[in-house]
């Protein structure tokens, strides 16, 4: 297996790896062209984001800034959005639904990593250079969530259809469909129910 293959497939790879570190470097590159463009240049912001996430599905807008480890390996369906600082750590396949929203500050992330700290330290190759041993679990996020300020995933976790995640959350654990969950770490509140419809809540309208 490749360190590709070895990585996408969550086993230990080798992140020094050349084939790795290019396409890190173009990923870094396209966030930050991406970072210094304004909201109203939108078709250079769409050939970077075409560049950078081959898989963004159609109408999907990034505020900005966003910050993409490879890019390629995240994809979103139709009718995302991203507020600011939005961060996604793609070792690992990351499965955004449809119409899912995050709020500012949001961090999706695929990467594990040794809890020994003789096997979690830099290493040393022959030639010098140095490395770590590393490896990484996906992320599934269902059809028509809503992830809320300063929401974190954690790599290996799946967020069902129709949550809510409340802000400051860290999200350490599989969150079933149709629930409002909250906390560090994440735990579920309650189901959400026809009850929560806005129009019943007078003092809206």
């Amino acid at each position: 297996m490749t360190e590709t293959e070895k990585m996408l497939a969550g086993k230990i790879y080798d992140a020094s790896d050349s084939h790795l570190a290019d396409r890190r470097i173009v990923a870094h590159r396209l966030s930050k062209q991406y970072n210094d463009t304004f909201e109203d240049e939108a078709e250079k912001r769409t050939a970077i984001l075409k560049e950078l996430i081959p898989n963004l599905g159609e109408d999907t807008y990034l505020q900005g800034p966003i910050q993409f480890d490879y890019g390629l390996y995240t994809t979103f369906g139709t009718r995302c959005y991203a507020n600011f600082n939005f961060v996604v750590l793609d070792i690992c396949p990351i499965t955004i639904g449809n119409n899912v929203f995050f709020g500012p500050n949001c961090t999706l992330a695929t990467p594990l990593h040794p809890y020994l700290p003789e096997e979690r330290n830099l290493r040393e190759k022959e030639d010098g250079t140095l490395y770590t041993l590393e490896y990484g679990a996906p992320i599934h996020i269902g059809d028509d969530c809503w992830l809320a300020a300063n929401v974190t995933v954690c790599g290996g976790v799946t967020i069902g259809a129709g949550c809510i995640i409340g802000a400051g959350s860290v999200v350490t654990r599989d969150i079933p469909a149709g629930s409002l969950a909250a906390g560090n770490p994440c735990r579920v509140i309650r189901p959400i129910t026809e009850q929560d419809s806005i129009y019943l809540k007078k003092q809206l309208f």
